[in-house]
């Protein structure tokens, strides 16, 4: 579907941002370019939809040599999704996501039929969201919508720069498991950078580890795990945490380390505009020193909006909690026999430190247990 031949991306200050890279992404295949910043990863992905010029060497799309393709030709053949999200402010949602239809020909009842298709998709009404615009949205539901703008003329091929980096770690988890659904249910080619080697391994079929402008491994994320090419990757990766046994994690190893928190005196109204923008249902209270208070659940709001004001009111104080230092098998009982969906995590003075969540649990744990199956 991809193919790079020798490609080079030299810049005017003389700058080298790739060199001489060979890389095939088959169809349907989902692959992740990750590395430090200055790598040449963002750089690599813009040389495919053009949005930069290689200086030598060869990309083909579908066969097709994309130096001889008009730039605007290939791009509305392209799904492209950032992470500013980059939807129009004056257009509603459904002219946000029609928007490269529109530009190719399509009818006005196809155009609506894809449109409510597609937020379906995403489990977005059509009939609340359609007409809706951007700014009233949350971030999350912002970049479901740049998502779907990619999808919306059926392109086979899509490129995705960091989409989810400037999100909140629940709202990120919430769009990577939607992601990864689609992904399995529209077989597109996708080409995803990122800096999250957790959303590389969660993602990708094949990831692309970068250094220097130059590959620097190829492997699918199990072969990545068990054999690392040197200890630039495995460092890069943190092997000794990933491969380590469950009983050997502690919870700092797993936590979310900035989770959704407000101080009591926080109105409802307020609560709920964040729980609304950072798409989560809850939000951990703490004072002025961090230390957590309680929490508060939007059924809890639903509750007492009539009565009370602030989170201080109508937060709830008998909280499970973990250190940071205690072993991940605690948290797990914990979780299980209180039936919790997260597990707030303080240290000795009762300061917040992080979250533990069914997601984080889940995802470490199951990569630790191939790894160690795959090692054995």
């Amino acid at each position: 579907m991809v193919r790079f031949e020798n490609v080079t991306k030299v810049y005017p200050d003389g700058t080298k941002a790739v060199a001489e890279l060979n890389l095939h992404v088959e169809r349907g295949e989902f692959v992740c370019l990750i590395g430090p910043s200055g790598c040449g990863k963002t750089t690599t992905m813009k040389m495919i939809n053009r949005l930069h010029e290689p200086t030598s060497g060869k990309i083909y799309v579908d066969g097709r040599d994309i130096s001889t393709v008009n730039p605007v030709e290939l791009r509305r053949n392209i799904g492209y999704v950032i992470q500013q999200v980059g939807l129009f402010p004056h257009l509603t949602i459904a002219q946000n996501i029609e928007l490269v239809p529109r530009l190719l020909g399509w009818d006005k009842a196809r155009r609506a039929r894809r449109v409510d298709e597609l937020l379906q998709m995403v489990n977005l009404d059509p009939a609340v969201y359609r007409d809706r615009y951007p700014r009233e949205l949350s971030g999350g539901q912002q970049q479901r919508v740049g998502v779907l703008r990619a999808l919306a003329a059926e392109p086979d091929l899509i490129l995705m720069d960091e989409p989810f980096g400037a999100l909140d770690p629940i709202t990120r988890e919430t769009l990577q498991d939607e992601l990864k659904r689609l992904q399995a249910k529209l077989k597109k080619t996708v080409v995803f950078v990122t800096h999250d080697m957790d959303e590389a391994l969660k993602l990708a079929d094949r990831i692309v580890v970068m250094k220097d402008g130059r590959i620097h491994q190829v492997a699918t994320p199990d072969e990545l795990l068990r054999n690392p090419k040197d200890e630039f990757v495995a460092q890069f990766i943190g092997r000794d945490r990933l491969v380590a046994s469950a009983e050997t994690l502690t919870v700092a190893d797993i936590m979310i380390r900035n989770p959704v928190a407000a101080p009591p005196h926080f109105g409802l109204a307020e609560a709920v505009a964040t729980m609304r923008k950072r798409r989560v249902n809850s939000v951990l209270v703490v004072d002025e020193e961090e230390r957590l208070l309680g929490i508060v659940t939007a059924r809890a709001i639903e509750r007492g909006i009539a009565s009370h004001r602030t989170l201080g009111e109508v937060m709830e104080t008998n909280l499970a909690t973990v250190t940071p230092d205690q072993p991940v098998t605690l948290a797990i009982q914990r979780m299980l026999l209180g039936r919790l969906e997260f597990l707030p995590v303080v240290d000795e003075q009762r300061r917040l430190k992080g979250l533990v969540t069914n997601t984080s649990l889940v995802g470490t744990l199951s990569r630790t247990a191939e790894a160690r199956g795959a090692t054995a």
